[in-house]
């Protein structure tokens, strides 16, 4: 009997980092679940491009950044797939506000999805790779939680907790089989502009690069594509900064 392919969920897949994750993962022989909040065409066509791979791959929509559709999002992915083997914690906002401009809504937004997405995700999918005794968790953290940027500090704060997350979890869980581990990356040249998140901020920070350029969201998804592989199975707890060499 053929082995049963193992399953990702990728959240914010539809483009950039969580697009190359997703289509990386199903090149590696991982079934994928593409997650969006908006843009389901963007997120389909992701869903196409892996089932060319020859793996499954389901769209489930949805807003992490309430608890609510995080537990759907998992629960559809579960119900498809019997269990969620990788979680990839890839979808953010990164707003840039001034401080003393910024309102209670958001600042609980960013919160919302940069930190408590990955927590209910993970609550989520972790008995399934408890059951297994096999699990992948990686969540993305990034330049705002090494160096903290001004007016940006909910990402910056949410980020930081992601970083405790990853470490919390590693610690707990590593000796069932599951590994946490976090992302950071530098700049990197998007597919398609964020909205939140412009070209001049990251040309501002590419002059920390010492290889001069931004990265790319496919090499941004070679190092998650380790960290799920039975190569990096000895990786666990670590944040993996990805940045060309910026400052830290």
């Amino acid at each position: 009997m053929a082995k049963a392919r193992r399953a990702a969920l990728i959240t914010g897949a539809g483009r950039n980092i969580g697009r190359a994750c997703a289509l990386g993962l199903a090149a590696d022989g991982f079934n994928v679940v593409v997650n969006g909040s908006s843009d389901r065409a963007a997120c389909e066509k992701v869903a196409r491009e892996a089932r060319k791979l020859g793996v499954k791959a389901l769209v489930v929509m949805g807003d992490v950044g309430k608890p609510a559709d995080c537990k759907r999002i998992a629960g559809m992915a579960i119900k498809t797939f019997g269990a969620i083997d990788v979680l990839v914690n890839n979808a953010a906002l990164r707003p840039a506000k001034p401080f003393l401009k910024m309102t209670e809504a958001e600042w609980r937004r960013v919160i919302a999805v940069d930190l408590d997405a990955a927590v209910w995700l993970s609550q989520a999918c972790l008995p399934g790779m408890l059951k297994k005794g096999w699990g992948r968790i990686v969540n993305f953290t990034g330049m705002n939680a090494i160096h903290g940027y001004a007016g940006r500090a909910p990402v910056s704060v949410a980020k930081h907790g992601v970083w405790g997350l990853t470490k919390s979890l590693a610690k707990e869980f590593g000796s069932a089989g599951v590994t946490v581990n976090a992302i950071s990356p530098g700049p990197i040249a998007a597919d398609v502009e964020d909205d939140d998140d412009s070209s001049h901020h990251r040309q501002q920070t590419v002059a920390r690069v010492p290889l001069g350029r931004m990265g790319t969201p496919v090499e941004i998804a070679a190092t998650a594509r380790l960290l799920v592989s039975e190569a990096g199975a000895y990786i666990n707890g670590q944040m993996i900064q990805v940045n060309g060499g910026a400052e830290t």
